[in-house]
């Protein structure tokens, strides 16, 4: 699957769901779907995971406009049949800009899916801890054992 393809899809269900909980609740507002282990909550997170460099904006915009860029220059550089790679790398960079697009609209990242022992987190979240863990699954397991059959 084509790099722009997964980018988009990313953005497009991160920002749809975002913008559905904004029309649809209030900050800090909960709707339990699991009693007391899942709900919908929303939250207005001014950090990073764990609410970590809270307010820190121009560093996120940083960040993301770096790892884009990075993405653009060894995305063509990466051999086709480490799809694996290829595709975490779109999922990180849709996460990445869907969570710049609420940085850039509000100066926060808008949070809902809530699990009640973990930090409240969104789709771009989960594209960015499923991006890494495709890119690092590809670095040990798969790149290693091409080396070992060269």
């Amino acid at each position: 699957m084509p790099i722009l393809l997964v980018v988009l899809f990313v953005i497009l269900i991160d920002q749809f769901s975002k913008n559905y909980i904004l029309a649809h609740m209030l900050p800090g507002m909960s709707i339990p779907v699991i009693q007391d282990i899942f709900h919908i909550t929303y939250v207005l997170n001014p950090g990073a995971a764990f609410g970590l460099f809270e307010h820190q904006t121009l560093f996120f915009l940083f960040v993301a406009v770096s790892l884009v860029g990075a993405a653009i220059y060894f995305y063509p550089r990466i051999p086709k049949q480490y799809g694996l790679l290829r595709f975490g790398i779109g999922l990180l960079v849709g996460g990445a800009i869907g969570n710049v697009i609420d940085r850039i609209k509000t100066g926060y990242v808008v949070d809902f899916f809530d699990f009640r022992i973990w930090p409240v987190f969104n789709i771009a979240d989960t594209a960015i801890v499923c991006g890494v863990g495709c890119i690092i699954f590809t670095m040990i397991y798969l790149y290693k054992e091409d080396e070992i059959n060269d």
